[in-house]
Formats: structure tokens, C-alpha cells, sequence
């Protein structure tokens, strides 16, 4: 089988949440559709095709839906597109280790088109928890083709193939049963919640015809995990531990990777000298391209792949997992404290790898007012940029030595600035809501999936390709250009000083009222393209060197940062606005996409940046007092 492209049959591919769908997609198609295996994760339609019998496909993977009476703005579109007729087959895909509530679904989709399709998924993890399903049985009670699969390991998808093209060809009359509960119910047509218990009460029937399982077995294992994971005396802390191994496994395992990238890539500007050299182009062509755009764009790589390279798969695979919706489930309670919504705790984790990953995750939250809150406050969690400079502040002014237990020590300290930004997220929803988007909480029904053995190989790729390398070739696309920005700067000289020295004097008070200087605060302005550029500006401003400045070790960064007059408090106060400032300029870019509006736009940069002016204030004050 091979990708194609072009007109043909098209197939509609709709199912429950977390049920495999876009799996599904995938495997037929060829295409690296991103999978979760938590619920709302696919919130617009993808379209593929592939071909068979030398007949081009279209596979069009909707959003999940538990029902075709809408409830939220995902189940909206997969029933408009369903009522439209555009599809010609509608494959319905079903979790065998929860079939009753899949054929409620499919039962009201038999009801809306034909010919329809049902795949019967996860069948291996049904066989596990002892589950049997008698699918030449379910498919004499629905009228359809049923097809059995475990199709994260391929099983079934030749026959799914066959199935879709016979329905395609050959679709066969609708049966008649499809209106059994419409008939039930013809004195209310307009009751939903009637058709609703008359479909799950015929769902419940029919699984019970053609479904041989022991409850109790079935859910042990994931009951025994989840009294460990939700519980509200060990969910917490287990999370929090979670996390800081995360941060400890992306701290340590990042620096010898990014050292070697570093010394590659800065070991290619001389070459690239001698290549203008050679053209005899002007030295400030040359310093423009090779020490601004191309030294910018080295440094945001080496500092920046490595640890996204092993945030993000080790991220995907507590998603793969099934261990997100529980993170959702411990953290629902404070953000409805907060008037926000309980989704939000999933953005928020997105955006410690990418706060513009974690804006468009804001898509799954329903309601209009706390999506918007979620995406407002997201920047208060320090995405993936901003967590080399914390690590690298901790590690100078506030853990001694080195060795295992010196970076154990680091991460419990960063794991607290974590729990601080968290905090501060909840205390800018709760402002949010009170103020500026007042309005009632929603509920939500989280639905907790099984746990499942992640598939590594899958998740190295899925995560490389779709998160970091995505992620990484924004951040290059926006800090090539800063990069010429900045050298302009540094060597365009007014007078007897460079632009970049009036900068920061023009910024010095406002410094010194945070217990910073002016080129600290130019520098978080230089680094608005790319956070990861902090600290090599900082460098530049103090040593004057006219471009980029890196460090050999913690230990030279320390005494140059001494030597400029930092002190713990210093350290304190950068910290703080390192965790709180405005978002990046790909962050800000998103969220002008998503929210359409630059008053909000405006309102979630000026948000976390007067939060962390406001700390820095503060702490500088009570640093002069004691």
C-alpha cells in the first residue's frame, strides 16, 4: 500500500474518544497523524488517502464523540459532517474493553448515514482483561460489517481494508432495526435525553448479547493503579515525583548532548568566514549573517534540541500511557476553585515543553471563557526556553558542588519554582474570573482511559517529529532574524556607545526598582524571539563584545555575574522574571491566532509580566530591609 493522492470513495472515521481512531488513521494512510490516549485530543478534521485494489481513498479522521446530540463544539462538527452525505462510508471505531458505551454511538450513526463500518479496536487489551467479543454476533444485531483489530500492533487492518472497499462497492440496503429506539420513542421525538436512554438502554442489550467478561477482573489492575494515581492522599505527591524525575532525567541527560551540539555548530563559523572572506564581502555582512543570524540560530539549537529531545518523549509517553487524564482528575478541584475549567491542567503540562503547544491545546476546553482564561495564563508555566536559565541560576547561587545529589537538589529546587508557577497560574485564573471573564464554572465528564503499555518506538518518533522538531523549527524561523536584530545593536555605536548601551541605560532604573540592571531587563526584551538567548545577551552587554557571548562552564558564568555586581538577591530577583514575563514571540503569535484579538493578546503578555515586576519589587524591597 502506498500514500495517494486524489478523488475517490471518502471515509468518514468517527468513534469515542481515546478509542484508536486516529491510530487507525495512521496506520492506513501512512500519514503521522499525532495520537493521545487521553480524551478530546483531536479537536479538528484530518484528512488522508491511501489506495487499494489501485482505488484512491479519502480517510477523514473527525473530531471524538461520545453522541450525535451535541454537547460540545467537537461533537458538532462530526455530526454536521455526517448529515452533510459527503462521506461514502462511515467507519465507526469502537474500544472492545468498553463496547456499551461505543454502540451507543454507533447506534445513532447507523441511524444518520450508511453504509456504515464498525471496527471493533483494542482487541488486545481486551484479550488481557479477559474480555470476549462475538463479533460475527454483533454484526447479526446491527445489520453492518464488523471488523475486529488491535491496530496499534496491525492486527486487522487487511481485513478493515477489504470491509471499507466491499461497503464502498457494494453498500447492500440499510437495515431495518436502525429505527428501533426512534419508534420506541415517537410520542417525544424532540427528547433527547429520552432517544439518549433508549439508545444506551439498547447499546447496554446488545452488549450483553455479544460481550463475555467479568467486570471485576477487568478493571482490577487499573483500579489498583488508580488508588495510588487519584487517590487524594497519594495522587499529589506521586505527580509532583513524576514531574521532578522528568525535569531531573531532561537536566542531566541534556548537557553533554548540548555541549557537542554546541561545539559543532559554533565549530562550522569560521568556514563560513572564510567563505565571505573569500567573496571579499564587507565585515559588517559578514558580522551581520555569521555573529548575529547564524551564532543566534546556533545557540537556540544546542540549547534548545537536546532537552526537548528528552522532555518531550518522556512526556508523550506518560500521554501514551493514559496517565494525563488522571494528572486532569487530581488538579479538577483547584482550577474550579479558580473558575477555570479542569482541561486546563492538560495545557498547562503542554506548555512546560511549549507555551504555543500549550495555547493550541487550549482547544479542548468547550466553553469560550475558560478556554479563553487557560490561554491567557498560560505563559505563567516555564515552557522548555526559560528552563536552561533556571537551571543554570539554581545550579550557580543556590546549590553547592556537584555530583548526584547537587542535581537531585537542583531539581527539588526548580520542581518549587514549578509549583510556584502553578500557584501563580491559578491566582491569574482566579483574577481572570472574577474580573475580566466572570461567569460560572463548567462541569466536565473526564472520562479516565486504561492504562496501556506505551509504544516507544512510536513515541520517540511521533514526539521528535511532531513536538520538537516543529517546536524547534519555529524557534529557528523567529531567531534568525532577532539574531540580525541584535548584532545591529551591539555594533551600531551613537556617539560614543552602542545602541545597546543606551538601551540599557535607559532601562537601568527600572532595573535597579526590580533589583536587577538595565541589561538584565534588555536582555529578557533581546530574548523575546527566543528565551533561550537570555543569558548569552546578558553576556554580550556586560563584556561588550558586539554579538552573542557563550560560557565554558558554570563556574566562568558565576564569576563574570559576580564580577557585574550579582548577588543571591540579584539571582532571586532574575529567577523570579525568568518564571514570569512575557510570553515568546511564537507564543504571542498563537495566541493572536487562536483568540483573534489583540486586546486579549495584549492582556496575556502584560498579565505575567506585572505579576513578576510586581515579585521582583517586592522581593528587592524586603532584601534592603534585611
Amino acid at each position: 500500500m502506498t500514500v495517494s493522492s486524489g478523488a475517490g470513495p471518502v471515509i468518514a472515521l468517527v468513534g469515542n474518544p481515546n478509542v484508536g481512531k486516529s491510530t487507525i488513521f495512521n496506520a492506513l494512510t501512512n500519514l503521522r497523524q499525532h495520537t493521545g490516549n487521553w480524551p478530546g485530543k483531536t479537536v479538528e478534521t484530518a484528512r488522508g488517502a491511501y489506495t487499494y485494489h489501485d482505488r484512491t481513498y479519502t480517510l477523514v479522521d473527525l473530531p471524538g464523540a461520545y453522541s450525535l446530540h451535541p454537547g460540545s463544539a467537537e461533537e458538532e462538527v462530526t455530526r454536521d459532517y455526517l448529515l452533510s452525505g459527503e462521506a461514502d462510508v462511515t467507519l465507526v471505531v469502537a474500544d472492545a474493553t468498553c463496547l456499551t458505551r461505543n454502540l451507543a454511538l454507533a447506534l445513532q450513526v447507523l441511524e444518520a448515514a450508511w453504509p456504515v463500518v464498525l471496527c471493533v479496536n483494542l482487541l488486545d487489551e481486551a484479550e488481557k482483561k479477559g474480555i470476549t467479543v462475538d463479533l460475527e454476533a454483533l454484526r447479526r444485531e446491527l445489520g453492518c460489517p464488523v471488523v475486529g483489530a488491535a491496530a496499534r500492533g496491525g492486527r486487522g487492518l487487511d481485513t478493515l481494508r477489504q470491509t471499507l472497499e466491499d461497503a464502498a462497492l457494494h453498500p447492500g440496503p440499510r437495515p431495518e432495526r436502525r429505527l428501533a429506539a426512534e419508534s420506541a420513542c415517537r410520542g417525544c421525538r424532540d427528547c433527547g435525553d429520552c432517544l439518549t436512554a433508549l439508545v444506551m438502554a439498547q447499546a447496554e442489550a446488545i452488549a450483553a448479547r455479544t460481550v463475555d467478561m467479568d467486570p471485576e477482573s477487568a478493571a482490577r489492575r487499573d483500579r489498583r493503579l488508580d488508588r495510588l494515581l487519584t487517590s487524594r492522599r497519594t495522587g499529589i505527591p506521586v505527580m509532583l515525583l513524576l514531574l521532578a524525575g522528568i525535569l531531573w532525567l531532561t537536566m542531566v541527560g541534556a548537557n553533554i548532548p548540548s555541549e557537542l551540539l554546541s561545539g559543532l555548530l559554533m565549530g562550522w563559523q569560521e568556514p563560513l568566514r572564510d567563505v565571505f572572506r573569500a567573496l571579499d564581502a564587507p565585515w559588517w555582512l559578514e558580522g551581520a549573517l555569521v555573529d548575529g543570524m547564524y551564532r543566534t540560530v546556533a545557540w537556540v539549537v544546542s540549547v534548545m534540541l537536546p532537552p526537548m529531545a528528552i522532555f518531550f518523549p518522556l512526556f508523550t509517553l506518560l500521554e501514551d500511557a493514559g496517565y494525563l487524564p488522571r494528572v486532569a482528575f487530581n488538579l479538577d478541584h483547584f482550577f474550579r476553585k479558580a473558575g477555570a475549567h479542569g482541561r486546563q491542567s492538560l495545557t498547562m503540562c503542554m506548555g512546560l515543553g511549549c507555551n504555543a503547544c500549550g495555547v493550541m491545546g487550549c482547544r479542548i476546553i468547550q466553553s469560550p471563557r475558560e478556554r479563553l482564561i487557560a490561554i491567557l495564563t498560560n505563559a505563567f508555566i516555564p515552557c522548555n526556553g526559560r528552563l536552561p536559565t533556571l537551571t543554570a541560576l539554581i545550579a550557580m547561587f543556590f546549590v553547592a558542588g556537584s555530583g548526584l545529589w547537587s542535581s537531585l537538589a537542583s531539581a527539588a529546587l526548580l520542581m518549587g519554582c514549578i509549583v510556584l508557577a502553578v500557584a501563580m497560574t491559578l491566582w491569574a485564573s482566579r483574577l481572570l474570573a472574577s474580573t475580566a471573564l466572570r461567569g460560572e464554572a463548567s462541569s466536565f465528564s473526564l472520562e479516565l482511559p486504561p492504562y496501556r503499555a506505551p509504544q516507544v518506538g512510536q513515541v520517540l518518533v511521533r514526539s521528535i517529529l511532531d513536538r520538537t522538531l516543529f517546536v524547534l523549527g519555529r524557534a529557528v524561523a523567529v531567531a534568525a532574524p532577532a539574531g540580525l536584530l541584535i548584532w545591529i545593536a551591539a555594533n551600531a555605536v551613537i556617539g560614543e556607545a552602542s545602541v545597546l548601551t543606551h538601551l540599557a541605560g535607559f532601562l537601568q532604573p527600572l532595573g535597579a526598582l526590580m533589583g536587577l540592571d538595565g541589561f538584565i531587563l534588555l536582555a529578557f526584551l533581546l530574548g523575546f524571539p527566543a528565551n533561550e538567548i537570555v543569558v548569552p545577551c546578558i553576556l554580550m552587554g556586560y563584556l561588550s563584545t558586539g554579538s552573542l557571548t557563550g560560557y565554558t562552564s558554570l563556574a566562568q558564568l558565576h564569576g563574570l555575574l559576580a564580577d557585574n555586581g550579582w548577588t543571591v538577591a540579584t539571582a532571586v530577583c532574575a529567577l523570579i522574571f525568568t518564571l514570569f514575563h512575557f510570553p515568546c514571540g511564537t507564543t504571542c503569535v498563537t495566541i493572536f491566532r487562536e483568540t483573534r484579538s489583540l486586546k486579549w493578546t495584549a492582556l496575556a503578555i502584560a498579565l505575567p509580566t506585572a505579576a513578576g515586576m510586581g515579585l521582583c519589587i517586592l522581593i528587592h524591597g524586603l532584601s534592603l530591609l534585611f
